[in-house]
């Protein structure tokens, strides 16, 4: 076994590795970046070096860095986790050069499937069905705007080197074809430095399946199951779950043995996923599942095939590296369950999901699941890596016990005051398609009206705000015949800040039990989380309630806790700035209410006698034209 392992990554990808490592007795060395010096990932490493400040070409993708670290610290070995230099196939080789360990693909085998036409051709030779389409050499515009018309429309214009979601474009009729092509070309140059594009028939209902495999140097290679990732955002991984939903037996086999010979044709080590496209329009049939691409090393949603399988894949990654044959055959290899995985991101859907950065001045995260996190409370989320907090992965005998508690996991998530997409997550994996595995790569595109919370509080919300800024206390006096009226209802009014925006609420007496959670912050702020959303709220601010007692828009709001010993006005008189309006007494001392400006008493909530808690309201009066 290998005894020390530098990991060329950051954040929740290497704790993981890190947790692995320590439980087998492997010395683990952190690189990071000066900005990430403080992240738990490098107190937890056994030693860290510091490569380079925050951008990433300037530490995380300098291989003669990490390397360098690599002599310095003595490592034996080197993990790259996903994303960075993971399928950089020079850096392998320089790992290999400079006499270390790569916990990762063959060199041949990154380059063999890093470009999609090469790959794709690859595959057809080893009998794999590949998604019908053209990946020839002939680029001109004329010959691929002819064999998108052969493929037949809705095509797929995709980069040869793409990934990630960038150089792809939806084509629906001829007409769009050029302009597509100009436009999916400039996004290949820039972003991976080749224009060469491929095209695929458009799948009009698809799901995207990919398959687990793991190979050895001992020609070994195995799969474990496969992985629904269907559930996208601008072809990016929301939630995935293993297995997926609504496959059968037979299509099982067929799309697991399709990926074994896949990794078998490349001469596969190591970690690595077949991705394949499934026409579901039907459900899901052998027929009608095509290889799309390979990912030459762990994935980032690998715990599913973890919980479903009971192994740990970091384990096999570094085991295979040292040269063992693989842990199990695949007559060991079974499915405990269901399992799935949602991503935390530092984002903010209410505003076209942009990203969120900032400090993690409060940071809770669900109890009694699986939570891969790189952060802890009291860290910052930085713009110069991706936006991950945590994943968050639950365990269970049933789908439908899974989604129930992936949905409770992101209503319980509570950050501050970098924004979430906590609540869409929880809204997702609670949406009805979703729990009957109605799903597909559309499927978030089409549902995001529901799927998306609203920028403003739902009342439940406004609800429990205001339920918070009442007197604490049973035996306080002010509240035992709090909005008492005779021959009505109990009732009390309070007068909420919340996101910057005054709302008066209704509130009964006593309140109802609500989920929603309080906290109070340092500054003295308080934030109300509701289903994965964060509300921060208080007492309106000083400089909007004047010292007469009255709000911006004219409500006029009890200072204090008191009684109501004189009502001055009817509703629907006309009053003048500086009028008063309503007295209150409290311990001896009187507090006279008084018009803002001139204009007319719209509302009036009290009449004399009436006991009232600070911040309710009292009348309101509406400004004259």
């Amino acid at each position: 076994m290998i005894r020390s392992l530098l990991i060329a990554n950051r954040g929740e990808i290497a704790r993981r590795i890190i947790r692995t490592a320590r439980r087998l007795g492997v010395r683990t060395v952190a690189v990071h970046s000066d900005v990430d010096a403080g992240l738990p990932f490098v107190t937890e490493a056994d030693a860290a070096i510091c490569i380079g400040s925050a951008a990433a070409r300037d530490s995380y993708l300098r291989q003669d860095r990490i390397l360098a670290a690599a002599r310095e610290a003595g490592a034996e070995a080197i993990h790259p986790g996903y994303g960075f230099l993971s399928e950089n196939a020079d850096f392998a080789e320089a790992v290999a050069a400079a006499r270390l360990v790569w916990v990762g693909a063959p060199p041949a085998a990154i380059r063999a499937m890093g470009l999609k036409d090469a790959a794709k051709a690859r595959m057809l030779a080893a009998g794999v069905p590949v998604t019908p389409g053209y990946m020839g050499e002939d680029q001109s515009p004329d010959r691929l705007r002819r064999e998108a018309g052969a493929t037949g429309y809705p095509v797929l214009i995709k980069a040869v080197a793409g990934g990630g979601g960038k150089g792809m474009r939806r084509v629906d009729v001829e007409d769009a074809f050029d302009e597509a092509l100009a436009s999916c070309r400039r996004e290949a140059a820039a972003a991976f430095g080749d224009e060469r594009v491929l095209i695929e028939k458009y799948i009009l209902s698809p799901r995207h399946v990919e398959v687990q495999v793991f190979g050895d140097r001992h020609g070994n290679v195995v799969h474990l199951f496969e992985r629904d990732c269907s559930l996208q955002r601008r072809h990016q991984k929301v939630i995935e779950e293993a297995p997926a939903p609504g496959i059968d037996a037979q299509t099982r086999a067929a799309v697991c043995e399709a990926a074994v010979r896949a990794a078998q044709a490349v001469g596969y080590v190591g970690a690595g996923t077949i991705e394949f496209i499934a026409d579901a329009s039907e459900g899901l049939r052998a027929d009608r599942i095509w290889f799309m691409e390979m990912n030459t090393r762990l994935q980032v949603e690998h715990p599913v095939t973890e919980a479903i399988t009971g192994q740990d894949l970091v384990e096999w990654q570094l085991r295979v590296a040292s040269g063992e044959p693989l842990p199990l055959r695949q007559d060991e290899l079974a499915i405990d369950g269901w399992a799935m995985e949602a991503r935390l991101y530092a984002e903010n859907p209410a505003t076209g999901f942009l990203p969120s950065t900032g400090p993690l001045d409060h940071l809770r995260l669900p109890a009694g699941i699986r939570v891969d996190s790189g952060v802890e409370q009291g860290d910052a989320v930085t713009p110069f890596y991706d936006p991950m907090i945590a994943k968050l992965v639950v365990h269970a005998s049933g789908r439908g016990e899974a989604a129930a508690r992936l949905a409770a996991a992101a209503r319980a998530v509570e950050v501050w005051p970098v924004r979430t997409n906590a609540g869409f997550l929880a809204r997702a994996a609670a949406d009805p398609d979703f729990v009957a595995g109605r799903v597909d790569t559309g499927f978030i595109e089409r549902r995001a009206a529901a799927l998306v919370p609203g920028a403003e509080p739902s009342e439940a919300v406004l609800q429990a705000a205001a339920a918070a800024l009442l007197p604490a206390g049973p035996d306080d006096p002010w509240t035992a015949l709090a909005g008492f009226r005779a021959n009505a209802d109990p009732r009390v009014e309070v007068a909420v800040e919340i996101a910057g925006t005054l709302h008066v609420v209704e509130v009964p007496h006593p309140p109802q039990p609500s989920a929603a959670r309080v906290r109070g912050l340092a500054d003295g702020g308080r934030v109300l989380f509701l289903d994965g959303v964060a509300w921060d709220f208080g007492p309106p601010r000083a400089d909007r309630v004047s010292g007469s007692g009255q709000a911006g828009d004219g409500a006029i709001l009890a200072p204090m806790p008191g009684r109501v010993i004189a009502v001055a006005v009817e509703e629907g008189g006309r009053v003048t700035k500086g009028q008063r309006l309503v007295v209150i007494e409290a311990m001896k001392m009187e507090q006279a209410l008084v018009a803002p400006f001139d204009g007319t008493v719209v509302a009036l909530k009290v009449t004399e006698g009436d006991q009232v808690s600070e911040s309710a309201l009292l009348a309101r009066v509406e400004a004259s034209a």
